[in-house]
């Protein structure tokens, strides 16, 4: 019996270390970017709509890049992670130049300091697929944790000349309970929460 109790134990505390949660974001206050690499390679604002674009809700991320290369404009932001965790994120960019430059695409890095959305630990890298200037566009994108990383920043670059110009929307990010999911105004996951926690929120 003993045995039996023992092995349901690990059975449930290994259900709970692996399971998965989501959170998206839109936008819809006052935030626009958690940080940029290099500062003010970007103007970034906010758009209403109308005049848009904005894919749902009442507003979205203008993105203008400042200078030419790929800088790096940070969306998201993923703490408390262990080798083998998965980030999957899905990200909305409005690209309407089928015909070349802006493009957009979904980069990461590492960061292993929980404190500092500018600390940098190594490219993680991403995905290879770019935006096709269709208007509204979805990317998706799923990072395996190794080599002892803590902690992931998901990247939107814009590709293009300086002045180049996307827009962002929807957000989404699933990752593992035990870790953080931390959006622009550093939205932070309730499902993560102890029930201690909660009642002191309270």
């Amino acid at each position: 019996m003993k045995t039996i109790l023992t092995l349901l134990a690990v059975f449930v505390f290994s259900g709970i270390a692996t399971a998965d949660y989501t959170l998206d974001y839109g936008w819809e206050d006052t935030a626009t970017l958690l940080g940029m690499y290099p500062l003010e390679c970007y103007i970034d604002d906010l758009v209403t709509t109308p005049p848009g674009p904005v894919h749902t809700g009442d507003q979205a991320l203008y993105v203008e890049k400042t200078i030419s290369g790929t800088p790096q404009g940070f969306v998201g932001w993923v703490v408390g992670l262990v080798d083998g965790d998965q980030v999957t994120v899905n990200l909305w960019f409005y690209d309407d130049s089928p015909s070349g430059y802006p493009s957009g695409r979904i980069w990461a890095h590492w960061n292993d300091d929980p404190n500092d959305p500018a600390a940098y630990n190594g490219s993680a890298s991403g995905n290879g697929t770019y935006t096709s200037g269709i208007g509204w566009e979805e990317l998706s994108y799923t990072w395996t944790v190794a080599s002892g990383h803590t902690g992931i920043i998901i990247e939107a670059r814009v590709y293009g000349d300086s002045a180049s110009v996307c827009h962002l929307d929807d957000i989404s990010i699933t990752a593992p309970d035990l870790a953080e999911i931390r959006f622009p105004g550093y939205v932070v996951a309730l499902q993560r929460s102890t029930w201690a926690d909660i009642k002191a929120s309270f």
